[in-house]
């Protein structure tokens, strides 16, 4: 079986008494839902819920598997998955999960958003696995269908959404429907491990992309996909970077009868509410740093849409080649490095000016320089009273090319008012 996570125990079901269970990819089969969803298995599952399973989780398991035996790695499985759920898909409090679907689940606000996009029309999501998505659609969707080939997440689809939507059966190149517009999320994980190359998605995109040519089409792809890449495949259409919380969750890929005219990549970044297109001026220009630098959120970043975003709010880069954008104001909801000094960075000049300024707490952000931050934090000794943030960045280009510091004030939070 596979290794249990950090302490390197294993998942088993039958294994020797007081061995402790981790969350670990075990294999569910429909025996184990039918359990799982009968009356005993529900009552069992609130039993197993009220035990904290923490530290070696010897004392815990053992309870539990001289009370239920053979479904002791079941129980304390789901119990584990939807406790780690909780920060991702609110309201799944009774869900079942498999390791690997609860992983590639959509968070429950990025799965809104393509639903408010979706919404009025006829929706088949034909990679429905355990239904996160599907959640989402039918709160918008004029009418929805899911469609998986697994048929243990069919069964906990079921479950999950207590029958609402219409599931069934189906390999996801063999379409269910014909006036519809179809959502695929192809699996990117086989036996714990990530697929990188989107021909190696299960369904392959290229595949994904043939079958459903001429039709409305909507595939989740791993953030950092090749965008040049798509036009090879013959994607025609609009890829959306999306954030959360400060995160790159994913690229989305519209079909060209979905994308918005003249755009072909944005960024949405969900912590803010914000959008920005390829269709929008980007002429931002670069110089000297002003009052603030920004770090643009990474959805910008990722969809090429810096210079979008600096034109956007009256900011101008650093650098042409680089992300970083300065400015005498920050965008509402973003943190800003408010500057205190700068100077061309070597490790003793940065040192002797951190000392200058009593520098306690630092942060250190890198863009262009080869510099690992936190060895260069450990190098710095910072020992004063005065929480600090270090911007260092490469500015110029080819021989005239040089590193540099930026010395911040710590960065107000980003729900401040500017």
């Amino acid at each position: 079986m596979a290794p249990g996570g950090a302490q390197g125990l294993v998942l088993q079901r039958d294994g020797h008494r007081g061995q402790a269970l981790l969350s670990s990819g075990l294999a569910f089969t429909r025996a184990d839902v039918a359990f799982l969803t009968s009356t005993e298995g529900v009552a069992a599952l609130a039993e197993v819920a009220a035990l904290p399973l923490a530290g070696d989780r010897i004392t815990d398991i053992t309870a539990v598997r001289s009370r239920y035996g053979a479904h002791t790695a079941v129980l304390v499985e789901t119990t584990l998955l939807r406790r780690k759920a909780a920060a991702k898909l609110a309201g799944t409090e009774q869900w079942l999960f498999t390791d690997e679907a609860l992983q590639q689940a959509t968070a429950a606000p990025v799965a809104a958003h393509r639903a408010r996009r979706l919404a009025a029309r006829r929706v088949s999501d034909v990679t429905c696995s355990i239904g996160a998505e599907l959640a989402a659609l039918r709160e918008t969707a004029a009418a929805v269908i899911g469609s998986d080939i697994d048929p243990v997440r069919l069964a906990m689809a079921r479950h999950n959404l207590d029958d609402a939507v219409l599931i069934c059966r189906a390999d996801a190149l063999a379409p269910v429907t014909a006036d519809t517009v179809v959502v695929a999320d192809p699996a990117r994980r086989s036996a714990g491990r990530r697929r990188f190359h989107p021909r190696a998605y299960a369904p392959a995109l290229d595949d994904l992309l043939e079958v459903y040519v001429g039709r409305d089409l909507v595939v989740k792809c791993a953030p950092g996909i090749d965008f040049a890449g798509l036009a090879d495949m013959g994607f025609r259409g609009e890829v959306e970077v999306t954030s959360w919380r400060a995160s790159v969750r994913e690229a989305c890929l519209w079909s060209a009868g979905l994308a918005e005219s003249g755009v072909t990549r944005r960024a949405t970044v969900l912590d803010t509410g914000e959008q920005i297109t390829d269709a929008e001026d980007d002429d931002c220009g670069h110089g000297p740093v002003g009052r603030w630098i920004v770090d643009p959120d990474g959805a910008v970043v990722r969809a090429g849409l810096v210079r979008h975003y600096g034109a956007r709010h009256g900011l101008w880069q650093l650098d042409p080649e680089i992300a970083y954008l300065t400015g005498d104001s920050v965008p509402p909801g973003v943190r800003g490095f408010e500057v205190v000094a700068h100077l061309p960075f070597t490790e003793k000049a940065l040192r002797q000016a951190l000392t200058s300024h009593d520098c306690g707490a630092l942060e250190i952000l890198v863009r262009g320089v080869r510099v690992d931050p936190d060895e260069l934090r450990r190098r710095m000794r910072p020992r004063g009273g005065t929480a600090l943030s270090v911007v260092i960045t490469r500015i110029g280009a080819g021989p005239a090319a040089r590193p540099h510091a930026f010395i911040c004030r710590s960065p107000r939070p980003a729900s401040a008012p500017r």
